[in-house]
């Protein structure tokens, strides 16, 4: 009599016909010790502003000075009493409120862990922080454009605009931040920590651009300035030249309201890049990115939460300008 036997893959030794699934159905699968997460989208907001933090309260003010006159001495007269001698300085305050709190949470199924042969917390926790970190990204370069729209602070420099162009291709961004340059030094910014952020799409164009290729080459911008073999250009007209993918999310798009106590919304499907430097835009911390993690006997599984308190709005509206279509 034939003697049948079962391997370990689960077929019977004796049948042929079964397929690869059917032929190690019951071994187990190898982890290769790699998980394929989501790439991480890259931040660049946090460091491009004026950060202060506060232990408690609803908001902080940013007090504003103006400019003060110079006036020729007529000899014999007294200063403090001819009224022509003393400067009348202007003041002014900028008040950022602290939003509600904003959170990103995930719960993890005690059961569902336990089938995974791999750590599923750690990059959940990953996961929710960098949501808040991306908002918190696109919350600023919101703020970045409005303050390029927004008028002059009452006594403060008078704004210098920038013509809009009726179609910005590479080259005509790289003119564009030109004249964004001659705006911000009328209006006395300082010529450090400037920046100007565009989409992926419009940073390559730039680089291929007849001015970007111009830049990069060291009979132009020297050996500093970026390389052929890299694709790299850092920066343009004194600009950090700034590629983002939360850029994507904002710019050349009608961002909905965000109804909370300081506004980063606005319909800026027009807006093709903003260059602006860091007195510009401002944020308070009440309480800064924290993660929390408990287990609930209740529902049998880890409730995990990332969360963060602050506010940002607008400093200086001189420090910023904006490049749009018309």
């Amino acid at each position: 009599m034939a003697v049948t036997s079962i391997t370990f893959g689960g077929r019977v030794n004796n049948d042929t016909t079964g397929t690869f699934a059917k032929n190690n159905e019951l071994f187990l699968q190898v982890f290769g010790g790699e998980v394929l997460q989501s790439f991480e989208t890259t931040t660049v907001m946090k460091d491009k502003q004026m950060i202060r933090t506060i232990s408690s309260g609803k908001s902080a003010s940013f007090p504003c000075a103006g400019v003060a006159g110079v006036a020729y001495h007529t000899p014999g007269q007294d200063i403090a009493v001819e009224g022509s001698y003393l400067q009348n300085i202007k003041h002014n305050e900028k008040v950022i409120y602290i939003d509600q709190l904003l959170l990103s949470s995930v719960f993890v199924d005690k059961l569902d862990e336990m089938k995974n042969h791999y750590d599923v917390r750690s990059i959940y926790a990953q996961e929710i922080g960098r949501a808040l970190a991306n908002q918190f990204d696109k919350n600023l370069l919101g703020l970045a454009i409005l303050a390029g729209q927004a008028s002059a602070t009452t006594g403060m420099p008078t704004k210098n605009s920038v013509a809009v162009n009726a179609a910005y291709t590479g080259a005509g961004i790289v003119d564009g931040l030109y004249k964004a340059a001659a705006a911000l030094d009328k209006n006395n910014v300082p010529s450090e920590d400037r920046f100007a952020v565009v989409t992926p799409d419009d940073y390559w164009t730039i680089v291929n651009s007849t001015q970007g290729l111009a830049l990069i080459d060291r009979d132009f911008g020297g050996d500093s300035n970026g390389t052929y073999y890299e694709g790299k250009l850092l920066k343009v007209a004194g600009f950090a030249l700034v590629k983002s993918n939360n850029a994507a999310s904002v710019l050349k798009t009608n961002v909905s309201t965000s109804s909370q106590n300081n506004a980063y919304h606005g319909n800026f499907t027009n807006v093709q890049c903003v260059a602006f430097h860091k007195s510009a835009i401002g944020t308070v911390k009440l309480m800064d990115l924290a993660m929390e993690s408990e287990y609930n006997i209740r529902l049998q599984g880890n409730l995990m939460v990332a969360k963060y308190a602050m506010g940002s709005g607008i400093l200086r509206p001189e420090s910023s300008v904006v490049l749009a279509t018309a």
